[in-house]
């Protein structure tokens, strides 16, 4: 339109218009980026790719809410020894003036937290409780339908092998049992309340068929009211306790599994129902960075893009 050359043009941004050479970080970069300037009382702690699957370690204000100000560091690689090592170059004083970190249940995560900011609660976010939660009940319908894939390819083997026409049970809202599982993937994610018409009829099907999917789903379902309640730390003990019990009364194994994965992070977990903190500012915060990496089609220069990314976030 005003007969530049988009490509020349973006050299020269990235040569002189943007002050990218003059970066007084551009030196490491590619290996971790700080802004101890800001620093604050709640932080969030997350991972995310850059690029080719490779993993960095962000670290966030959440008093910035996701706008400039937001990135308190970047450093690549998720294991703590060296993340610490970055993170320990902002002094003590302020580190020890964190209160609060969110972060997820991985044990480098933990460790990094408890070494950089000893002072600080760590609360684990409920999200990826939960999601464990749902991924417990969608082992079970995925080993269902695999069953009901098995069982159809015998049927249709043995309808072959007597020439005769295969004869497909199909419910009353036109799904096959094949087909039954595999479209009620979604409705399981959601409660109740929130089911479209079609899908409280498929639900209704489902569990008259499987009724051990209706008592995991009721298991994923408590779990997610527990949270969803404004209840304090005690009373959220309390049920628990009393949901670790129709866990282990329900014999599922992926369901005993995550029982020992929260008593396992016990503390982190609990620490949750104190402010009600969780790491969505991170999970935006990263969804963020993916949008920008999909805007710029993937990321070549990694000190460039984050130079870009601190021009915008820092």
């Amino acid at each position: 339109m005003y007969g530049v050359d988009g490509r020349k043009f973006q050299r020269q941004y990235k040569q002189s218009i943007s002050n990218f050479k003059d970066w007084e970080q551009k030196s490491h970069a590619e290996d971790w980026i700080l802004y101890p300037e800001n620093l604050s009382e709640q932080l969030s702690l997350d991972e995310v790719a850059l690029s080719d699957g490779e993993l960095y370690s962000v670290l966030t204000s959440k008093k910035a809410k996701g706008k400039k100000g937001s990135l308190v560091a970047v450093i690549k690689g998720t294991k703590s020894n060296i993340i610490a090592e970055y993170i320990l170059k902002i002094s003590r004083r302020s580190r020890m003036r964190v209160k609060e970190i969110t972060l997820d249940m991985a044990g480098s995560m933990k460790l990094i937290a408890k070494r950089c900011f000893p002072k600080a609660i760590q609360v684990i976010d409920r999200f990826h409780v939960q999601k464990l939660a749902i991924e417990a009940l969608q082992d079970i319908r995925v080993s269902h339908r695999w069953e009901a894939i098995e069982q159809e390819n015998n049927l249709l083997l043995e309808a072959k092998q007597k020439k005769e026409n295969l004869q497909i049970e199909i419910f009353l809202n036109g799904d096959t049992r094949k087909q039954l599982l595999a479209r009620s993937r979604y409705l399981l994610y959601k409660t109740r309340e929130k089911w479209t018409p079609s899908q409280k009829q498929r639900a209704k099907i489902l569990f008259s068929e499987y009724p051990d999917l209706e008592k995991a789903y009721n298991l994923s379902d408590g779990l997610r009211k527990i949270y969803n309640q404004n209840i304090e730390k005690p009373v959220a003990m309390l049920k628990l306790a009393h949901w670790f019990k129709d866990v282990e009364e329900s014999g599922f194994k992926s369901f005993n599994t995550l029982t020992r994965t929260i008593i396992l992070n016990y503390d982190g977990i609990l620490n949750y129902f104190n402010a009600r903190s969780t790491n969505a500012a991170a999970e935006s915060f990263n969804a963020k960075i993916k949008n920008f990496r999909l805007q710029l089609r993937g990321v070549r220069d990694k000190s460039f893009f984050l130079f870009r990314l601190s021009k915008l976030f820092a």
